[in-house]
């Protein structure tokens, strides 16, 4: 089985983001979520609150199995449209969440450093792979 990987910025830009989803599913099970059931919190709001929470877990998913994909792929034009969604993705996710946060509370916007400067990274890091060129065979 002859495996030929055309883009290695795609295929790392995929194992992080499946590795995002774990990690996100897996702090949310164990940290965030939890917390919900010991509070006074109505149900309805444990629910939305708990289905946001893994549709960003799928999302990460989703994006890791597109990239892997497209990290075989020969044509940049496919790359490049498919990695600019998904950073536009990305970026408009921290937007929400800086936005958000700032508006209740801007002191806990140190709370997101962190994410924020991966979330940026790792965007820089996409964009980066669709800046390759081609290699001559």
């Amino acid at each position: 089985m002859d495996i030929n990987i055309k883009n290695y910025y795609c295929l790392i830009a995929g194992v992080l983001a499946i590795l995002f989803a774990v990690t996100h599913a897996w702090n949310g099970q164990s940290v965030v979520l939890p917390t919900l059931l010991v509070n006074d919190i109505a149900l309805n709001t444990r629910i939305t609150f708990t289905y946001i929470w893994h549709i960003i877990t799928a999302e990460n998913l989703a994006f890791g199995i597109v990239f892997i994909i497209l990290s075989f792929q020969s044509e940049i034009s496919k790359i490049r449209f498919a990695a600019w969604i998904f950073v536009s993705l990305l970026l408009i996710r921290l937007m929400v969440i800086l936005g958000v946060t700032a508006l209740y509370d801007a002191s806990a916007l140190t709370n997101t450093l962190i994410d924020s400067i991966a979330v940026l990274i790792y965007s820089a890091f996409i964009i980066l792979g669709t800046r390759i060129k081609k290699k001559e065979e």
